[in-house]
């Protein structure tokens, strides 16, 4: 009888050791894990179960002398998955970058969650990595560069991103098909309401990247842009309305774009960043594209 409650005990470990490792592993490979030179993988921590994580399979050759610059990211319509997004933050992780989006990791079959969610969980993702980056136990110890934090966020997304735009460990801020409302109180339910004196806390460059005319939140995007003149502000807007290119392969021309501008601001790639730089800047040459910016060489 003992030896059979010993056989039980040991059998109850090991079922909880492996239901703690499957709890931490879960994940999966989006688009062959990206164009870039780091192949991404999407997954969920079970310390950060609120959360997707997207960064490069192989985290070995990162280092302190080699560090993932992070950026945090907001869904559309303020929901609590990024499924309508994997394809775009997949592709930017590729590019050897930690993402952290808000929400539960979607299901294979195409999981729709449309739980709210809050902006919040923008700072508690920075928060959370931040933590991980001096936890000596943890897999992303010194491998995450805590001077280098983008926030960003399409649609509601981007208002939750303007919401904690003045949080100072911030370096960028990236809003997509987004802008403030003139009139808080008539925005939808369940988005931020803030209104235009938030722009004022923006404290670091800025780029909007909008889907032209037919894009629901074009006027309220451009209204931002006018209205931002104390910081390097681009806005690149592609005729493609307000769904963007999230879904199309490897996230499209608005993955393109967005990657080489966290290229540029948060690894220091001048390359990358001729895509915004020079008169004419590289992306007001692309068909594609209309561009305006100010305070940016």
């Amino acid at each position: 009888m003992k030896t059979n409650r010993i056989v039980l005990l040991l059998l109850a470990v090991m079922f909880s050791i492996s239901a703690l490792f499957s709890q931490q592993t879960k994940s999966r490979i989006i688009e062959n894990g990206g164009t870039g030179k780091y192949s991404a993988i999407m997954l969920s921590d079970a310390s950060l179960p609120t959360h997707t994580i997207f960064r490069p399979a192989d985290i070995s050759t990162f280092t302190k002398k080699h560090k993932l610059p992070l950026i945090v990211w907001g869904n559309g319509a303020c929901f609590n998955s990024p499924w309508e997004h994997v394809n775009f933050l997949n592709e930017i992780a590729s590019h050897g970058f930690m993402v952290i989006a808000i929400g539960i990791m979607p299901e294979e079959n195409g999981e729709k969650m449309k739980d709210r969610s809050q902006a919040s969980q923008l700072t508690d993702a920075i928060d959370w990595a931040l933590a991980q980056n001096k936890n000596k136990n943890s897999v992303y110890f010194g491998k995450i560069d805590c001077s280098k934090i983008a926030v960003s966020g399409m649609s509601c997304g981007g208002l939750q991103a303007l919401e904690v735009c003045g949080d100072p460990r911030i370096s960028t801020l990236v809003v997509c098909n987004s802008g403030l409302f003139t009139n808080p109180a008539g925005s939808r339910s369940g988005m931020p309401q803030i209104g235009k004196e938030q722009l004022n806390k923006i404290h670091t460059p800025t780029l909007y990247l909008l889907g032209g005319p037919k894009d629901i939140a074009y006027n309220n995007g451009m209204d931002d842009y006018s209205r931002i003149n104390h910081v390097p502000v681009f806005v690149g807007n592609m005729d493609v309305g307000h769904g963007g290119t999230y879904g199309q392969p490897h996230g499209g021309e608005f993955a393109r774009v967005a990657t080489a501008w966290f290229r540029w601001q948060l690894k220091n790639d001048r390359k990358a960043g001729k895509m915004f730089t020079g008169n004419p800047c590289k992306l007001s040459l692309d068909k594609v594209w209309t561009v305006q910016k100010k305070n940016m060489p």
